[in-house]
């Protein structure tokens, strides 16, 4: 199942839905006509950081667009679910993927918390953009060695190791030396 080619399509449902525009969609949320118009018609896969603005614009969380369920007792994620993914860029200026997401949560109806098994692809692009949005996030590597950019500072983690930083602070994740890695991700945008 392909679940990228659904977000865009959800964002224009529920845009419309609400009788808001694309243009004031761009305006509230800080993003061009154009990256708007491109991630509704699913050409573009941008990364968390505008996906979090545009839900919160609409007054939805992020898992809205990931594929939310009905569930609203616990969730089980059975390892046969691990091969639905969505694809996220790594907000590298010529990339147009870089992530598969593995949501570990789908099913679980007015979560405040997202968690995902991220594979990190192998890269060789180096033109990050540190991104911001509200929240917090929790990374914990299970392969290979990660790279977080925060704020000034950057922080190598190798396998075990661990961060939770506020999501505010302009930052940017990706593998070590554009090396491929896993990764679990907890992201928590308030509601």
């Amino acid at each position: 199942m392909d679940t990228s080619k659904i977000v865009g399509e959800k964002i224009k449902s529920l845009r419309e839905s609400r009788n808001i525009t694309m243009e004031e969609l761009a305006q509230r949320s800080g993003l061009a006509i154009e990256q708007v118009e491109r991630i509704e018609d699913n050409i573009d896969l941008p990364s968390l950081a505008p996906l979090i603005k545009i839900a919160r614009v609409l007054g939805v969380r992020l898992g809205t667009f990931l594929d939310d369920q009905d569930e609203t007792g616990p969730a089980v994620c059975r390892r046969a679910e691990a091969g639905d993914t969505i694809s996220f860029s790594n907000n590298a200026i010529q990339s147009r993927r870089h992530m598969e997401y593995h949501s570990l949560a789908k099913s679980k109806a007015d979560r405040h918390m997202d968690p995902f098994i991220i594979d990190v692809d192998a890269t060789e692009d180096q033109d990050f953009v540190l991104s911001s949005h509200e929240g917090e996030e929790f990374i914990y590597v299970l392969r290979g060695r990660m790279e977080i950019s925060y704020g000034k500072n950057t922080y190598l983690l190798e396998e075990g190791d661990s961060i939770y930083y506020d999501s505010i602070v302009p930052h940017h994740v990706h593998g070590y030396k554009g090396e491929a890695a896993q990764i679990l991700a907890v992201v928590y945008t308030p509601a």
